[in-house]
């Protein structure tokens, strides 16, 4: 696989990543006049200035009642 390739794949998994539960979730959120967490930052922040860490980081907890 070529870096081209992985750079290619990288910035599929970060936008699918950026779509949350994907877009029906997101007009769901729409549709009850709320804004998305990302919207939200966005919104609070300067342009530009929010570098998301951990982006690709899942919880693997089954004690806290998230699975």
């Amino acid at each position: 696989m070529s870096v081209e390739d992985r750079e290619k794949s990288l910035e599929n998994k970060k936008e699918t990543i950026r779509l949350g539960g994907g877009q029906a979730r997101i007009e769901k959120q729409h549709k009850k006049n709320k804004k998305t967490a990302r919207e939200r930052i966005e919104y609070l922040l300067d342009d530009g200035t929010f570098n998301e860490l951990n982006m690709f980081v899942e919880n693997r907890s089954t004690s806290l009642g998230m699975d």
